[in-house]
């Protein structure tokens, strides 16, 4: 008997959390999540690619820094409502860093041309930076100040950054717009060479 009492003593010692492994205990297997709101040309191009980037979540394309509630993408195309095309990125903090999204940034659009990106022109396809908070403002001077300095582009960069006030969701239509369309001619010569010179710039070839 006293054997037996011994042996499960000993059993419920091994297992006790105080001689579990210590770290076991704080590992929280959830990500650590944080958005950013970007506007650089047609929400479909930058969509596209940072569904593509590994530690993104999710991405939502729709409008922001206007001045119409809960504006139809008609209303936002007129380039009258102050709105620009957006996406909502949701990203994994412990995957991926706030500067390398804004680095993949400055590589798909160019922050040089005010209110267009190629022969999307307007106020609704200006390049912006809408943020949360200080912290996020600081980085994203940081990165523009640092991208202007390595001379990637002539000319100093348009590229606002804004508080953000409202995001509004664009219809169900633009979301995961080259996901489902990626045979239409605008995904094709548009946004899919976005995605594809992403690819070449972040993505390691295989050996």
């Amino acid at each position: 008997m006293i054997s037996d009492v011994f042996t499960l003593m000993t059993a419920m010692l091994m297992v006790s959390p105080s001689h579990a492994d210590p770290g076991a205990e704080l590992a929280d297997p959830r990500p650590q999540t944080s958005l950013l709101t970007l506007g650089g040309g047609c929400f479909w191009c930058l969509e596209a690619v940072y569904e593509d980037v590994p530690g993104v979540l999710d991405v939502t394309s729709g409008y922001a820094g206007g001045r119409v509630a809960n504006p139809s993408y008609e209303q936002v195309v007129t380039g009258r409502t102050g709105h620009a095309e957006v996406v909502q990125i949701t990203y994994d903090t412990t995957q991926i860093q706030l500067d390398k999204l804004l680095e993949i940034f400055w590589v798909i659009h160019d922050p040089t041309t005010a209110d267009r990106q190629g022969n999307d022109v307007g106020s609704q396809y200006r390049s912006i930076i809408l943020v949360r908070d200080d912290e996020q403002a600081q980085i994203a001077r940081a990165s523009i100040a640092r991208e202007e300095a390595a001379g990637t582009y002539r000319g100093a960069f348009s590229t606002q950054v804004l508080p953000l006030d409202r995001f509004w969701p664009a219809e169900d239509y633009h979301q995961d717009y080259f996901r489902n369309n990626p045979d239409k001619p605008y995904c094709a010569f548009v946004v899919s060479p976005k995605v594809m010179k992403y690819r070449e710039h972040f993505v390691q070839a295989e050996p």
